[in-house]
């Protein structure tokens, strides 16, 4: 009896156990839900939106928009004054998946600035995530290549 409830135990742990790194990994490695409605679609997973028209980020995880205003990167639910009548839904956006990739805008700005300005049909862009230990220099944001 004693050996029949213990490996009643192990059995219902080790169920408990895989539920729950199942249900941590999809919430960890897919954020479809949380991608605004003004977002490209036919990705399943964006960190960052780089918006090359107003040269600012936005945080998916948070949404937030991140742009600088006197040297420091600010943090903000809303667009900026200066940025009031930009249109969300018109503008390009690059899908950067890297942790904080303002504090490589230069590099976001020479490469994507091309795009400032565009309003012809969006294609698939995703900028390749740095090889520095933050990122595989693959990207991870999935497309659908329309």
């Amino acid at each position: 009896m004693k050996t029949y409830l213990v490996s009643l135990l192990f059995v219902f742990g080790t169920f408990i156990s895989n539920k729950a790194n199942s249900q941590v990994s999809v919430n960890l490695n897919v954020n479809v839900g949380m991608q605004p409605a003004w977002g490209p679609v036919g990705y399943d997973l964006v960190e960052y939106y780089y918006l090359p028209d107003v040269e600012m980020y936005y945080f998916v995880p948070r949404r937030q928009f991140v742009y600088m205003v006197s040297g420091r990167w600010i943090f903000a639910t809303s667009l900026p004054a200066r940025c009031r009548g930009y249109d969300l839904y018109g503008g390009y956006k690059v899908v950067i998946n890297e942790p904080h990739p303002y504090r490589r805008n230069d590099y976001y700005r020479s490469r994507y600035g091309r795009y400032k300005g565009w309003h012809g049909k969006q294609k698939t862009i995703y900028a390749k995530g740095y090889k520095e230990g933050h990122g595989n220099g693959q990207g991870k944001g999935h497309s659908k290549h329309h």
